[in-house]
């Protein structure tokens, strides 16, 4: 399996968690697939890089609000989307 679509996969399994209330669980498995995220953006041009960083502080605004279906849409809507147009 292509790696962006098991990315995508994980991203998708992580808002699921937080779908459904297991915010422990999902913040470890967020931190576990952003550590493995974070390489395959070092390597994009800067405006990737720099809407990654958005991403990655909206979600953790959204987290620290506990608003865990924030934090699922984000994971399961925008990552998606950015790791999907990563053909760089």
């Amino acid at each position: 399996m292509d790696d962006s679509l098991l990315l995508i996969e994980e991203a998708r399994a992580c808002a699921g968690l937080f779908r459904l209330g297991r915010d422990v669980e999902a913040a470890l498995s967020m931190v576990d697939l952003f550590d493995r995220i974070a390489p395959l953006f070092a390597t994009a041009p800067d405006d990737v890089q720099q809407q990654w960083g958005l991403l990655v502080m909206e979600i953790f605004s959204r987290q620290q609000l506990q608003d865990w279906l924030g934090v699922a849409d984000y994971l399961m809507y925008e990552l998606e989307a950015l790791i999907g147009q990563g053909k760089w």
